[in-house]
């Protein structure tokens, strides 16, 4: 394996170029630090990719859960369709570590950044690349600046939202409206297909509704010959709600490109997700049967040290906010390991949990029978992937002896 040079300022590193020999029971990485194991990595992309196949739809999972160029290829690998982002700056990240088909699940607004797709749309003719409009204001600013009769035309999906929501049209008015304008443009712009995001709604029956309106729009656009993509293309699929948008959008037209986006499959985690997961088990006989011999599984955790224990029933360990999400859950101990010890051991969750959070420092409760010293570590499953990755620059990809594979870089 080629050594690596790194900035020595970065957080949850060890000593040197040879990453390979690092081992975290070894202490030979500076904590706190952020691991994804690997298998459970692996085996979360093959666990989704036969999810994918067993709907007969594709997948675009959502990058900016890792910002992580290497995971968006392992995800290609394993049968992605595409990647989708959110951000402009995210798409050059990607597009420049070699991500040809991007979705934008967002809308292109602003001279920069339309310059940027622009310019990747012209040196590259075949970028396949999409974004979202949801007013005639957009369409107008997209189509006046996406004039170029040697660039093909600038591809978008109408976004469908609800009352109350976030972007998207709200109304068969809006629906109207933004045809007419769409018209006016036929040049530089080319409407290929409905897109929604489910997870702005917390119940089952709003959503399918919400899912069964975008059907019947992509429906209507069809029988109107609006369409300039053939198969024309209907996604949806966050990482809550993910087995309903397959089984509502599996009832239309076999011929139509159904999309999922969903993206926190990939590292799971032990809060936010897993009780989402808990949910798609209980719902989805397919899910089910997926999982029988071996459920999606928790990959990223945090690695730190127990800073001080100023009190027989509290131990205060050395991450915190800088280093972990908090804004549903805090972040769950489940093991501890001693220089000593031959293997980390399992922590009781209901005896040992983060109580507060400040910036570098996690207050902890412990009973009062505890056997922890300073020095000793922690190792943490997490709530939320997104607003923890987002906090490290380098994240450790271990094996299942705790050795480093590689170091995956994030670019948020």
């Amino acid at each position: 394996m080629q050594a690596q040079s790194f900035v020595p300022y970065n957080k949850g590193l060890g000593i040197g170029d040879n990453y390979h020999e690092w081992n975290l029971l070894r202490e030979d990485i500076s904590l706190p630090a952020a691991s994804l194991s690997f298998e459970n990595v692996e085996h979360n992309l093959r666990w989704m990719q036969n999810f994918i196949e067993k709907h007969n739809v594709k997948l675009a999972p959502h990058g900016k859960t890792t910002m992580c160029p290497k995971l968006f290829h392992r995800q290609l690998h394993y049968g992605a369709w595409a990647i989708t982002l959110a951000t402009v700056q995210q798409v050059q990240l990607a597009y420049s570590a070699g991500i040809r088909r991007i979705i934008m699940a967002n809308q292109l607004v602003g001279k920069t950044n339309m310059t940027i797709i622009k310019q990747l749309l012209d040196n590259d003719p075949n970028f396949d690349f999409y974004c979202l409009i949801d007013s005639s204001t957009n369409i107008e600013q997209l189509g006046n600046f996406f004039t170029n009769e040697k660039q093909k035309r600038l591809q978008v999906l109408l976004e469908i939202g609800v009352h109350n929501g976030r972007t998207g049209i709200r109304t068969d008015e809006d629906e109207r409206i933004i045809l007419n304008s769409l018209a006016q443009y036929q040049n530089s712009l080319a409407l290929v297909g409905v897109e929604l995001f489910e997870g702005i709604l917390n119940e089952e029956k709003p959503i399918r509704l919400m899912l069964q309106h975008a059907v019947a729009c992509l429906q209507r656009l069809i029988n109107s010959n609006q369409l300039a993509r053939s198969p024309p293309i209907l996604t949806g699929g966050g990482s809550v709600w993910y087995d309903i948008v397959a089984e509502e959008f599996s009832k239309v037209d076999p011929t139509i490109d159904i999309i999922l986006r969903s993206g926190c499959y990939l590292t799971l985690d032990r809060g936010i997700y897993h009780r989402a997961q808990t949910c798609i088990l209980e719902r989805s006989s397919i899910v089910r049967d997926i999982s029988k011999n071996d459920a999606l599984r928790p990959a990223l955790q945090i690695w730190a040290y127990v800073q001080s224990i100023p009190e027989t029933n509290q131990a205060i360990i050395g991450f915190g906010n800088r280093d972990a999400g908090f804004d549903k859950y805090y972040p769950i101990p489940v093991l501890h390991y001693r220089s000593e010890w031959s293997k980390p051991i399992e922590i009781k969750h209901d005896k040992y949990q983060i109580t507060k959070m400040m910036d570098q420092h996690a207050f902890m409760t412990c009973p009062s029978d505890h056997n922890l010293v300073v020095g000793d570590i922690i190792v943490f499953d997490i709530s939320h992937p997104c607003l923890t990755i987002d906090k490290w620059r380098k994240i450790l990809l271990i094996s299942n002896n705790y050795t480093v594979i590689d170091i995956l870089d994030t670019y948020f």
